[in-house]
C-alpha cells in the first residue's frame, strides 16, 4: 500500500484549533492562557455522522451549510449570527448546538498553558506556548494511539499565516523525529502524522468542533467555580485512560 493510500485508509483523524494567542510579551488580561484543542475522530464516523450532522444543523438556521461554526462570532452573535441577537432564535440555537456537541463521536486532548504562571517560571528561557501545548497533547495522544493498536493520523491544522504554519509544520516534525522528556524518539517515530493547514472558509467540520470545544475547555481553566455549560457537554469527551487525562494545565 502507498503512503498517500494508507493515510487515506487511516482509521483516525486529528484536528487542532487553539484559544488564546502564544504572545508572552503582551498578555490579556481577560485571556491569560493559550490552549491547544486537539479533536480525533474516527474516518467513517466523520464520514457518516460528523459532516452530514453539522450541515443539517446549519441549514435550520441558515441558507446553506457554507457557514462556519466560529465560537467567537456566535458568542458576540456576529457576522452570520446576527440572528442570535433574537433571543427565542439564541436559546434555540445553542440548545441545538449543545445538542449536537454532546452526540459528536469524538475524542478531545487539550492543554493549556497559564502564561503568567508560565513566564514567571521561566522567564526569558520560556519556549513557545505552542510548542509546549503541543508536546503535551501529542504525549496523551500518543497514548490514544497506542491503545488503539493505530499509527497512522493525518493531522489538519487551522491555518494562521505562512510563516506561523511553517513554524508550527517544523516543531511538529521535531516532535515526531526527537519526542519528549518523558516520552522517547523511538515510540513517536511510530507515529505518521502528515499535517496539512485550511483556512476557516473551508469550512472543515473538525476544525470547526475543534473551535466549540477549546473555548468552554479555556473558560473552565480559568474559572472553574462557574457556571460553564457547554464545558459540561464537552467534558465527556475529553480522554480518560487511568492516570492519563486528555487535559493539561501547565503550571498548575
Amino acid at each position: 500500500m502507498s503512503f498517500d493510500a494508507c493515510l487515506s485508509g487511516s482509521r483516525f483523524l486529528a484536528f487542532f484549533d487553539e484559544c488564546g494567542d502564544h504572545s508572552l510579551v503582551k498578555i490579556n488580561p481577560q485571556l491569560p492562557l493559550f490552549l491547544l484543542c486537539t479533536v480525533i475522530v474516527d474516518r467513517q464516523a466523520y464520514a457518516e455522522h460528523v459532516i452530514p450532522a453539522i450541515g443539517a444543523f446549519k441549514l435550520r438556521y441558515f441558507a446553506h451549510e457554507g457557514i462556519n461554526l466560529h465560537s467567537r462570532d456566535i458568542r458576540k452573535a456576529e457576522g452570520p449570527f446576527t440572528i442570535l441577537q433574537n433571543a427565542a432564535v439564541r436559546e434555540r440555537f445553542m440548545t441545538e448546538l449543545t445538542e449536537l456537541i454532546a452526540g459528536m463521536p469524538v475524542t478531545v486532548f487539550a492543554t493549556a498553558i497559564n502564561k503568567n504562571g508560565f513566564v514567571a517560571r521561566y522567564g526569558h528561557e520560556a519556549r513557545n506556548p505552542y510548542d509546549v501545548a503541543l508536546e503535551y497533547s501529542f504525549e496523551r495522544v500518543l497514548h490514544f494511539m497506542e491503545a488503539q493498536g493505530e499509527a497512522h493520523l493525518p493531522v489538519i491544522a487551522e491555518a494562521r499565516g505562512k510563516q506561523e504554519d511553517d513554524a508550527l509544520r517544523a516543531s511538529f516534525y521535531n516532535l515526531l523525529s526527537q519526542g519528549t522528556y518523558y516520552n522517547g524518539a523511538e515510540r513517536f517515530r511510530k507515529l505518521v502524522c502528515p499535517i496539512s493547514f485550511r483556512r476557516k472558509n473551508d469550512n472543515i467540520a473538525g476544525i470547526q468542533l475543534a473551535d466549540l470545544c477549546a473555548h468552554p475547555i479555556a473558560r473552565q481553566v480559568l474559572r472553574p467555580g462557574e457556571a460553564n455549560r457547554a464545558y459540561e457537554v464537552v467534558a465527556p469527551h475529553i480522554y480518560q485512560s487511568g492516570r492519563v487525562n486528555g487535559l493539561k494545565v501547565f503550571p498548575k
